[in-house]
């Protein structure tokens, strides 16, 4: 089971070589990077990765490019603010030595938020399926929210991917900006009706379950400003698509 750990690349010269050193289990690191202008290809190829250069395709599209360029089947997707824990890492050593049993397998995700590490606000375990045999899964989903669709059997590890989010305020804003226009798109795209009624009550009720239902209040202030949060993603989305349409 020999494996290519792919990861998408545009301007991640803060985040790159952390992820690329979490790799060690890995045969091959490829990465697909998109025009980046900061030193992330420099430091990339400094830590033996091989890169290819491919135009701006969507998520799901550039990640499957990404896996169809890679050495061998099976694929270990990361994306550049990711990195293995290394219970992570030694699981999938042992699933090297084993062979797998699994045409694919899940693992949960972990993610430090403004400095605090989240297990609660609806954020964890947040599995996905980010090993995978190249012939048996691949990429889906046209604007956000891309994940693995398998048709193989699915296993499941279970220690954590790293997911070192937003460091700021702003920086999250940004983000939120960008992810609820993508987001309002495909509803767009899809032609999926947005009545005034889900405007007014449905953020409200993404705060609610996320810090109440979900236990966002033991994520501190940190679980305070994610839940009111995901509540305005859902007030943006919704505001741009009636936009849109």
């Amino acid at each position: 089971m020999k494996i290519t750990a792919t990861i998408i690349t545009q301007d991640e010269e803060r985040n790159i070589a952390r992820a690329i050193e979490s790799l060690r289990c890995c045969d091959e690191i490829l990465i697909l990077d998109s025009g980046s202008t900061d030193r992330t290809v420099e430091l990339a190829a400094n830590l033996g990765a091989r890169i290819v250069e491919a135009g701006w395709r969507g998520y799901a599209g550039q990640k499957n490019a990404a896996a169809e360029q890679a050495s061998h089947d099976w694929i270990l997707s990361l994306d550049a603010d990711e990195a293995l824990s290394e219970g992570l890492e030694a699981e999938i050593w042992n699933l090297k030595k084993s062979g797998p049993r699994y045409d694919a397998y899940t693992m949960p995700r972990l993610a430090q938020y403004l400095g605090r590490w989240i297990y609660h606000s609806g954020w964890y375990p947040d599995r996905k399926v980010r090993l995978y045999d190249r012939r048996k899964a691949k990429w889906v989903g046209d604007f956000v929210h891309e994940s693995v669709k398998a048709q193989g059997s699915v296993g499941h590890l279970e220690s954590n991917i790293l997911h070192f989010t937003c460091e700021s305020l702003s920086e999250h804003l940004r983000t939120l900006d960008r992810y609820t226009t993508l987001a309002a798109q495909e509803l767009a795209a899809n032609k999926v009706p947005v009545p005034l009624w889900s405007l007014i009550f449905d953020p409200p009720w993404t705060f609610v379950r996320a810090y109440v239902f979900q236990r966002g209040f033991l994520d501190g202030l940190e679980g305070l400003i994610i839940s009111y949060m995901a509540a305005f993603y859902t007030f943006l989305k919704y505001s741009k698509a009636r936009n849109m349409s």
